[in-house]
């Protein structure tokens, strides 16, 4: 973790997301870059529309994203792009991904290659709400996927990467939705989509113990400043993120967190994001107790 401190958030972030699985990454990503600073200068606020349609409602009703909420679908992400956010999608049409490959989509709705599958679709996805204007004043942004997308404008129309964005500032209630014509596609996707035959990723409890620090050091901050239902955001997405590896925690590590999510459904936002911390450091001290045992 000592890099992780030593250097400015965003790219800490990002180096410490490539020493996890994509499956602990994903969902605890979209959380913990809430708080992060954006090189976009992206406005973090809480929106007040609760009634308003999320981001998968609006995709939904605009008729034109079936096959990129089918692959949202299969990656597990829904209820990600469903919470609080805020969050920007650079959200590709069903013809834009027709316009991949013959046999790219196929290949990365199979269950074994779903970690390919959640980094290209994170990789449509910046924290904050971004609108048009804000993205014209840079020349890159570090998506959740760890990976930066180029930013440019050519006769007038904003583009990224290779896409030009058509239709811009939908908005949503925990976001914001720009429509592109082309799927953007992070260089390791393009290697690892048609590698089926690999072996799941393993986590470590190393892995581990690092998303649970990152995710209190986040998280703690908040909270002292008087925003306890940010720091329960990120601790609940963590937990979640955790809990959904398989290999990764034993029987006791996931009672505990399960146990917290639970129980402390409840409560207030106060001590809710108290409870859930308690479990992040049980949790904590079971792993790295495995993890000495192992090594005895």
């Amino acid at each position: 973790m000592h890099n992780l401190i030593a250097t400015a958030q965003r790219v800490a972030f990002a180096h410490a997301a490539r020493t996890v699985s994509s499956r602990v990454r994903v969902a605890a990503c979209t959380a913990l870059l809430v708080s992060a600073p954006l090189s976009l200068s992206a406005q973090h606020t809480t929106n007040a529309r609760t009634n308003a349609p999320n981001i998968p409602q609006v995709a939904k009703t605009a008729g034109v994203f079936s096959t990129l909420l089918a692959a949202v679908n299969a990656a597990g992400l829904t209820e990600t792009l469903m919470g609080r956010g805020p969050l920007t999608v650079f959200a590709p049409t069903d013809d834009a991904f027709k316009r991949l490959p013959a046999g790219t989509v196929e290949s990365l709705l199979k269950p074994e290659n779903r970690d390919a599958l959640v980094t290209l679709l994170t990789y449509h996805v910046v924290a904050g709400r971004v609108t048009a204007a804000q993205a014209r004043t840079v020349r890159t942004a570090e998506t959740v996927a760890g990976r930066a997308i180029r930013v440019s404008e050519s006769n007038g129309e904003l583009r990224i990467n290779d896409a030009t964005v058509r239709i811009a500032d939908v908005p949503a209630s925990n976001g914001i939705i720009h429509v592109i014509d082309r799927v953007l596609m992070p260089p390791t996707v393009e290697r690892t989509s048609n590698r089926g035959d690999e072996a799941p990723m393993s986590v470590s409890s190393s892995s581990i113990t690092a998303l649970i620090d990152y995710a209190i050091d986040r998280g703690a901050p908040l909270y002292n400043d008087g925003q306890p239902s940010a720091t329960v955001a990120i601790y609940e997405v963590a937990i979640n993120s955790l809990l959904a590896v398989g290999n990764g925690l034993d029987a006791d590590a996931q009672r505990v967190l399960r146990s917290a999510l639970r129980s402390s459904s409840d409560n207030n936002a106060r001590e809710r994001a108290v409870a859930l911390r308690r479990a992040l450091d049980d949790a904590r001290r079971q792993v790295n107790g495995r993890s000495t045992a192992r090594s005895m």
